[in-house]
Order: structure tokens, then sequence, then C-alpha cells
């Protein structure tokens, strides 16, 4: 794949049981998988293990339009890596890295070529940023 890379991260202030638990468990994925708040994740399915899928059904809240995000996991290394590949072929690493009590989680994902990659990088860093928010009150 020739796509270019975009980057995104943050740091959650939480141990790294409950932030793996936050990225991992389908009750709270369909909490914190939105970019903004018109947008909302009614299904999540997640079996998270090598050649294990996942597919969260992201939708407009008005009803307008629904998608599934949807992919095969590649590398799973509990509480420091998930590698995917999205159903379209695209790459995402995720690392996740103990930083002063919190976790560092940086996450790499191939642009797709369809939307301009600041509006890519500026989505999926929405998403992580309601991740953070959310890993942090529960």
């Amino acid at each position: 794949m020739g796509n270019s890379r975009i980057t995104i991260e943050t740091i959650v202030n939480r141990p790294i049981e409950k932030v793996w638990e936050s990225w991992t468990l389908p009750q709270h994925i369909m909490a914190w998988n939105n970019a903004s708040e018109d947008w909302y994740t009614p299904s999540a399915e997640n079996d998270l293990r090598v050649g294990g899928k996942f597919n969260y059904k992201m939708a407009a809240r008005d009803g307008s339009y629904s998608f599934d995000f949807c992919g095969v996991y590649d590398e799973v290394v509990s509480g420091k890596k998930i590698v995917y590949t999205i159903v379209d072929g695209r790459k995402v690493v995720i690392d996740f890295t103990d930083v002063n009590g919190g976790v560092k989680v940086v996450e790499t994902f191939e642009a797709e070529e369809t939307n301009p990659i600041e509006i890519q990088r500026s989505g999926w860093q929405a998403i992580l940023d309601n991740f953070k928010r959310y890993t942090e009150t529960f």
C-alpha cells in the first residue's frame, strides 16, 4: 500500500487495565466510538485475537446514514499493541505505553484516498479524544 500514514495520540490518565478494557470491550466501545455528538455506535462486536474480526456499526443520530467499520486483527499483545486490517485493506497500529501512571495511546493508520488528510486526522483524533474523556470517567 502506498497510502500516507497518519498518527494521532493522547495520554489517558488511567491504569492500562482500564484503558485496555475501555478500548476492547463492546459495551465501552459503543460509549466512546464517535467523532461528534450527532453520531453514535449502536452495536459493536469484537473478537480480540489474531484472525478475529471486529465490526462497529456507526450511525448518524438522525437516522440518515450508517456504515460498518470492520476488519481483522493481525497482531494482539495484551495491554501493549493492536494491529488490524480494515476491510478496505488499510492497516492500523495502536500502541499502548505506560507513562507516569497513565497510558499513552498512539494510533497510526493508512489514509484513505477520498477525504483530505487533515479531515481524516481530525476525525480520528476526535474519536480518540472521546475515548480519553470516557475512559477517565468510568
